[in-house]
């Protein structure tokens, strides 16, 4: 179905693949008729070409990319304009679109969520921008709908901006990658590595895009094969995918950990533009007649069977086939590994819900950028049409993703189809993604055709004693499974015809609800603001030592950034950078809020100049300056700053929120020390907020959770470019010495932290 191909490839006129061999120049010339060095070869990928075209520093192996258009939604762009605003923003100088569909449900929160959503519109009007309302468009659907255009870039401050598969390179950051275009600076990344997808076959009847996407995430995850780089999708099997079919897995894509997405194009796209009212945006991609990627990767559509990704990580994937082949034994094995996603905190079963041999489920859901396109619900609908629900405890949700496809539905009659089986259909909405809709009874099953399946993301709250489960599927096994009431049931079991639907996209819709400033700014305009958008709290530069305590620890493989700030009901907070901090890791660690504040009471005394060891006496800093002393005698309270760190393995996997490293750092949070970082986004927002990415090598840590940690000549440090730090722990009034790194870091991401955060560096 899947191989990975490690060492360069060749691809052929789209077709032909040659291994990177000391024989391949030969075969080429040979196949050829010319020399062909790799090093042009690279040239003739799709993303090269792209990225040339958007580079302005003149030099490929160094980019500074500057965008043609940046994206965000309503639990981003309050932060994102905030601090933009903080450092002389007074235009937006690309198309900027703010879409409303995280924080929708304005009941939660007070009236919180609707004020971030006039803030939204003011701020379009007077910086030049585009709002969409709630319940109008996901996020990505409306960027698919109105953005995309062949060869085009976005930056999109949701991890999920994926529209390779329309010819556009997207990227999804967290917001002080946002803030840098808007202040007419640029994305500053190394020239990332192409990997080649080369796709053959054709998907089987009931095999649908998200299956696809599992199979493709379940074998490239945790080997990090695509980690950082760009996915190119080329190879014959891309003809046989229609325009949704390919959006489908595309936007899956994020969930390898790979930098961005571009996929070859050609009439079918094209078709998709025309539908759309902008076949002018189309442009025909292709990789060069010689192309060279770094790694390859070969799928056979037709071998590709329904899928399943078990909790608690959408690399956990099984055909659904294997699963009920195996049902205890995989059960079981999925337990074992939640007592290390859910550290023991409640009892999670899943052996209980097979019954007569069978799986039972709870929920079913299709929603979103990835489940609520029009060929997925259809197919699902031809899927349930005369059948039922039942009225026991299953139940299913349907949410188109944007305004015009719940039209359309509605005039193709599959909505009503939908609607007889006893399931409901719903507005566009991002909220069962990250646990702030459709949130299920406890220990029960959901299976959902949306992105993630982290812990907590359906709404679990570990601390009250609450857990769920979530697992992935794709919209046509979880409508079989639904026409089964609720027992497990892949797709290729359902016997019926799946109708050919064809789609038409009535502008109208967004001409009549959405504010489009056309560009146009109107500085006269009063930013609307509510009770709980508050101003970032000031941060200090770099001191030239730090002293910082491990306030959290951290061993699990991977920890994502929905376990450093949880996603749900919290994301009411996000305008509110104080209030929203108060949850930081509160389902991973709930004792580091606490923690993470005394160290900033200390922080607070020394830059209020009063004497930071009375700042909170049960520290005994006292004992941690004479042990300092010994052998650097000079610090002290003038040159040294006080924060925090935490450790974790690996953190930063999923999310692009920034607010995953800003409430750390408003807490007092200098650092974080790890292994390595998930995400190339994560690691930028720590860089963004001023705080230190440190890497230690694998091994027995040399401190633990609790511990001091004196870091001296930090600033010079970072100043003159070392990577290894020397640190020393702080235990029986001494000091252990160890090594840090700082990894690469560019000019002006040395400058961010030492100014202590992007704000400051921008600030005028």
């Amino acid at each position: 179905m899947i191989k990975l191909l490690e060492g360069g490839y060749y691809l052929l006129n789209g077709t032909e693949l040659v291994q990177d061999n000391p024989e391949s120049a030969k075969a080429l010339q040979s196949k050829t008729g010319q020399a062909v060095t790799k090093e042009e070869a690279a040239k003739g990928t799709i993303a090269y070409r792209i990225l040339e075209a958007h580079n302005t520093s003149g030099n490929m192996k160094k980019l500074k990319i500057r965008f043609d258009k940046l994206t965000s939604h309503d639990i981003t762009f309050v932060g994102i304009i905030q601090t933009a605003r903080a450092s002389g923003l007074t235009k937006f100088p690309m198309p900027y679109v703010l879409t409303n569909c995280h924080n929708s449900l304005c009941a939660v929160g007070g009236t919180i969520n609707e004020d971030d959503h006039m803030f939204g519109l003011t701020c379009a009007k007077k910086y030049g921008g585009v709002y969409v309302p709630p319940h109008q468009a996901v996020i990505h659907q409306y960027a698919r709908e109105m953005l995309a255009g062949g060869g085009k870039m976005i930056l999109g401050s949701d991890s999920h901006t994926r529209y390779g598969a329309l010819g556009t390179m997207a990227v999804g950051e967290g917001g002080g990658e946002l803030v840098k275009q808007l202040l007419n600076q640029t994305y500053d990344i190394n020239m990332p590595g192409v990997v080649g997808i080369y796709l053959t076959g054709a998907p089987v009847k009931g095999v649908g895009p998200q299956d696809v996407a599992l199979a493709i995430i379940g074998a490239v995850f945790k080997n990090g094969f695509v980690k950082n780089k760009v996915m190119e999708f080329v190879g014959p099997g891309v003809s046989s995918l229609s325009a949704d079919f390919r959006i489908g897995v595309d936007v899956m894509t994020t969930e390898t950990t790979c930098l961005s997405s571009i996929w070859r194009t050609d009439e079918q796209i094209e078709e998709f533009y025309e539908i759309h009212g902008r076949k002018e945006d189309y442009e025909e991609l292709n990789p060069a007649s010689v192309a060279y990627y770094d790694n390859m990767m070969t799928v056979d559509l037709s071998a590709v069977r329904p899928m399943i990704a078990m909790p608690f990580h959408p690399s956990n994937t099984y055909t659904i086939e294997e699963l009920n082949a195996n049902l205890l034994d995989i059960l079981d094995e999925t337990e074992k590994r939640a007592l290390v996603s859910l550290d023991g905190a409640v009892d999670f079963h899943l052996k209980d819900k097979v019954r007569d041999g069978k799986f039972h489920v709870e929920q079913g859901i299709i929603a979103g950028c990835a489940g609520g396109g029009f060929e997925n619900i259809c197919a699902a609908a031809d899927i349930l049409k005369g059948r039922y629900i039942g009225s026991d405890a299953f139940t299913l949700s349907v949410y188109p993703a944007s305004m015009p496809i719940y039209m359309e539905l509605i005039k193709n009659g599959c909505a009503a189809a939908i609607l007889e089986t006893g399931a409901v259909l719903k507005t566009a909405f991002c909220g069962p993604c990250f646990g702030a809709g459709d949130t299920p009874a406890n220990n029960a099953f959901s299976i959902r055709h949306s992105t993630r399946n982290f812990p907590n993301r359906e709404g679990s709250k570990l601390q009250n004693g609450q857990i769920s489960s979530v697992a992935l599927m794709d919209a046509r096994s979880i409508a079989a499974t639904a026409a089964n009431r609720g027992v497990l049931t892949p797709a290729t079991e359902f016997d019926g015809e799946f109708g050919k639907y064809q789609y038409h996209f009535d502008s109208r819709i967004y001409e009549n609800r959405v504010f489009d400033s056309k560009g146009v700014a109107d500085p006269d305009v009063e930013i609307q603001f509510g009770p709980n958008i508050k101003d970032w709290p000031a941060m200090c530069e770099l001191p030239e030592n730090l002293v910082l305590r491990v306030v959290s620890e951290i061993h699990d493989p991977v920890t994502t950034t929905d376990e450093l700030i949880p996603s749900g009901e919290t994301s009411s907070y996000r305008s509110n950078p104080l209030g929203l901090a108060e949850f930081t890791l509160s389902r991973k660690d709930p004792a580091y809020v606490g923690r993470a504040k005394e160290m900033r009471a200390v922080q607070e005394a020394v830059m209020a100049d009063t004497c930071p060891i009375v700042a909170n006496p049960n520290l005994d800093l006292d004992s941690v300056y004479k042990a300092i002393r010994t052998k650097y005698p000079e610090m002290s309270r003038k040159n040294t700053g006080f924060g925090s760190t935490i450790f974790a393995v690996k953190p930063g996997d999923g999310s692009a929120r920034e607010q995953a490293a800003s409430c750390q750092k408003v807490l007092g949070g200098w650092a974080n020390i790890a292994h390595e970082y998930a995400t190339k986004r994560y690691r930028s927002n720590l860089i963004n907020w001023g705080m230190l990415p440190f890497l230690i090598e694998e091994g027995e840590l040399p401190f633990r959770n609790l511990d001091f940690l004196f870091i001296p000549g930090i600033k010079q440090a970072v100043e003159q470019k070392q990577d290894e730090i020397r640190a020393y722990v702080i235990r029986d009034g001494g000091l252990k010495e160890f090594t840090l790194r700082l990894g690469e870091l560019t000019d002006e991401e040395r400058q961010i932290i030492l100014k202590g955060c992007l704000i400051n560096y921008n600030r005028v």
